[in-house]
Parts: structure tokens; sequence; C-alpha cells
């Protein structure tokens, strides 16, 4: 299999397209830099940014999408993050919640660990792995138009979602959500109209 690294969008410009206008849009990030990109478009009570626990941002995304129903939810995480929880475009599919949309950004490298290439970088095509499991909608975006098409669907509960963007390996500088726990779970919670816990 060959070697096929990214592309050539920048991941603080997608993050900030895909947020424009985002009314009651619930998101869930990934661990590093997708918390940074989410971040860096601007802080909101929702978001839910994941610190720790690699892998389990798809699985909050579905949870979360299943609490609140009635709430547009979207996860945004990065390649390496959501090869960690391959398991889950799986599972999500078999769920099949009509508010739930996965965007990956994919740079085909795991920028946390040193920016060696990852298995995406390598070929693994995690939209069409979405797309076999049953996901309703799935794409591979490759330029700004395709980012600017995708972003309404996102707040508009269409179904089922999940898009690869391609972006280019680069580490900008980190724009640094709130790291405590507890205070983002709470702020997260006020917003969803629940009491501190």
């Amino acid at each position: 299999m060959g070697q096929v690294t990214g592309g050539t969008l920048g991941r603080r410009e997608v993050v900030a397209r895909l947020l424009e206008g985002r009314k009651d849009l619930l998101v869930v990030t990934g661990l590093g830099s997708a918390s940074y990109d989410v971040m860096a478009a601007g802080d909101h009570d929702n978001n839910y940014y994941l610190w720790a626990a690699m892998g389990s941002a798809a699985m909050v995304g579905l949870g979360l999408a299943k609490a609140r129903p009635e709430r547009p939810v979207v996860v945004i995480t990065g390649d390496g993050e959501m090869l960690m929880g391959f398991g889950a475009i799986a599972t999500i599919a078999l769920q099949k919640p009509a508010n739930l949309s996965i965007v990956v950004l994919d740079n085909g490298h795991f920028g946390e660990t040193g920016m060696q290439v990852s298995h995406a970088g390598r070929g693994i095509d995690l939209h069409a792995v979405a797309q076999t499991c049953g996901f309703g909608w799935t794409a591979e975006i490759r330029d700004m138009a395709g980012v600017t098409a995708l972003a309404p669907r996102l707040s508009a509960r269409a179904g089922l979602t999940f898009a690869t963007v391609k972006i280019k390996p680069e580490n900008p500088p980190r724009a640094l959500p709130p790291r405590d726990g507890a205070y983002i779970k709470n702020r997260f919670r006020a917003a969803l109209g629940h009491a501190a816990i």
C-alpha cells in the first residue's frame, strides 16, 4: 500500500468555516490538535473538549446525540484519534442517530506523537469504511468549496454523516482550551440546562 499523506487544506481555516454560524450545534473534539482548532475558532459553552481518552470522541458524540436527539452534534477529530476508535464507526452506523456528524481532519499523520505517517496516510480510507458500515452520507473533501457545502449539513440533523477532510500535515501554534475537566463538563452541562455534578 503506497503512502498518501493528507491534503492541502489548512486545518484552522477548515474548522473556522465549519463552525461559522453554528447556532445550537454541540461540538465534541478529539484530543490534541482538533481541540486546539476548535478553540482557535472561538471558545463556546457548547464545546466539549476531550483532553484524554484517545479514540473516544466518536463514542462520546454518539452518547450525546442519543441523549439529545433534538440537537445537532458534530465530532471533530483527527485521523489518528479516529483510527484508535475504529470500532466506533460500526457501532455508530448500527445506531444511526440522524443528528450526528463526524468530521475527520485527515493529515495522514499522528500529529500528537511526532508526525509519523498514520494508517490513513498509508491508504486506509476512513470515509469509505464509514460508507461500508452504513453511514447514510459520506464524503472525502479536498477543497474549501466542499467544506463550505458540508457546514450547513452539520446543523441540519440531515442524517448520519461522516466526512474526511484532507488537510496538510502541519502543527500551527496551540490554542489551548480550558484544561480543567470538571469545569468543561459542568459548563457543558449548564449550557444544556443541567445542574453541575
